[in-house]
């Protein structure tokens, strides 16, 4: 029902929205939102986690979403350069290992301290956690998106469509919040933006001269050996 503690109770604000009074005619279950909260850094997260603590919603359900990076605890993975590959490599179980903290998520996911009784929490003390129960941080931090009502995460989660996509998040009618939201010009900047050394143009346009002159496809690999040869 409607609330009664705000403006909105009124009835008011119903009407302003012909799509919310159509979809209590059709009888249609209304959802309630998610509240996605998208800052500049994950520092910044724990600081906002540390907030909510003292408020009256600290027992909300909530989740922060970080990258390997930050999350990852498996003893080889966590060391690696190239977090990302090797945790897929394990996932897929590529050379015959797999990783036991992923096959335990559901230890983290349903510990006691995680559950909405219990009070906000913070990255560290989901890794913390995490090495204590022997689960995977990253993938339990996905997990708990399902049933949060809060999810904490950097800005480029919610602004690059590619990790919008492999993290699963939906934004289509819920609630989303940028703090600090003038850095987000910068941020959309280098969410399309990529680097490269000349060393690595000058070997793309090798292959790329191979291609041509073997007529693999050459009108689509023609104009891009231009781009390599103008750049370099």
């Amino acid at each position: 029902g409607p609330c009664t503690e705000c403006s909105c109770s009124s009835g008011k604000e119903a009407d302003k929205e012909p799509s919310h009074t159509k979809k209590k005619e059709n009888g249609d279950r209304l959802c309630v939102p998610k509240i996605f909260f998208g800052t500049r850094t994950h520092k910044q997260i724990t600081q906002i986690s540390r907030e909510l603590k003292r408020t009256a919603y600290s027992c909300v359900p909530m989740t922060i979403l970080s990258s390997r990076d930050y999350t990852c605890i498996h003893p080889v993975v966590s060391n690696s350069s190239n977090r990302n590959e090797m945790c897929v490599e394990l996932l897929e179980g590529k050379h015959g290992k797999s990783c036991s903290y992923y096959h335990s998520v559901h230890k983290l996911v349903e510990h006691h301290t995680l559950q909405p009784v219990s009070q906000a929490w913070d990255i560290e003390d989901l890794v913390s956690l995490g090495r204590r129960v022997r689960a995977c941080p990253y993938f339990a931090a996905r997990e708990l998106m399902l049933g949060a009502d809060i999810v904490f995460c950097p800005y480029n989660y919610l602004l690059d469509p590619q990790i919008r996509d492999s993290m699963d998040i939906n934004l289509k009618n819920q609630v989303v919040i940028l703090d600090e939201a003038h850095n987000i010009e910068d941020c959309a900047r280098e969410s399309v933006s990529y680097g490269v050394t000349e060393s690595q143009l000058r070997a793309a346009r090798e292959e790329l001269d191979f291609m041509v002159s073997n007529n693999i496809r050459q009108k689509h690999h023609e104009p891009l050996r231009a781009v390599c040869c103008s750049l370099i």
